[in-house]
């Protein structure tokens, strides 16, 4: 069974890798990181309508049934998305982008995933937190395309700043919060799974604060942009004469 499991993660892993190489050599002009950044949006996107369907269709449903049995569909998106992990902690420990918290949070990962394969159990939940840990990804490479290439500035990157922040603010800490306390208080899963789980959710909250300060100081820019807007439009409504107090 370990080794079935091994052989499929590996197969996965090299997957990724052949996408990213395949990215590299249709856009020989773009950098590095642009090419696994479409490989992250690619997974991000997979994995949500992947996670999803097991969440609300395929089930069982997570906040009733954490800790139960595997179902091979789980196995499967839980192999991919492993795969992808390590290639992405690869590539950045190689090129050295990313700090600490975002290393803990690939470490986080895989190890919840690699326990979740090999108990053979609580891939119900493992699932659940691959959903609402993925659905912002895509956006937020998006918002990295759009600063790439200029366009960040702009209404469609207000756009994906807010959705960003109210779907990582509702999802992953208010539906996160949710599914935690599911997990400690149900009789099934195993402790050190719980442990991960207070941990996952623990970098949540660490990522949240970074999030928030950004959110703070834009929206601190636009008001005050506004406001120098709203006397601009007040003193050429005087049409350049100064008014008498």
């Amino acid at each position: 069974m370990v080794a079935e499991l091994f052989l499929r993660v590996a197969g996965c892993l090299g997957g990724w890798f052949s996408l990213y190489i395949s990215f590299c050599f249709l856009n020989k002009h773009r950098g590095y990181e642009w090419n696994c950044r479409l490989v992250t949006f690619t997974h991000g996107v997979l994995s949500v309508v992947l996670s999803a369907y097991i969440g609300f269709i395929d089930g069982p449903w997570p906040f009733t049934h954490p800790g139960s049995a595997n179902t091979p569909l789980q196995v499967h998106v839980l192999c991919v998305t492993l795969g992808y992990f390590l290639f992405d902690l690869a590539w950045c420990v190689h090129f050295r982008t990313e700090g600490a918290l975002m290393l803990a949070h690939h470490t986080l990962s895989i190890l919840g995933i690699i326990m979740a394969l090999v108990l053979g159990e609580s891939g119900t939940e493992v699932n659940a937190v691959l959903f609402g840990s993925e659905l912002t990804n895509p956006l937020l490479q998006a918002r990295w395309f759009l600063r790439e290439t200029g366009r960040y500035h702009s209404f469609a990157g207000d756009v994906v700043d807010f959705l960003f922040v109210a779907i990582f603010t509702g999802v992953r800490i208010g539906v996160g919060a949710r599914l935690l306390f599911c997990e400690l208080v149900s009789p099934k899963p195993r402790w050190f799974v719980k442990v991960g789980g207070v941990a996952m959710y623990g970098v949540s909250w660490c990522f949240m604060g970074s999030i928030w300060r950004f959110a703070w100081r834009k929206s601190g820019k636009k008001y005050r942009a506004w406001r120098s807007r709203r006397s601009e439009e007040r003193l050429m409504k005087t049409n350049g004469h100064v008014r008498d107090d």
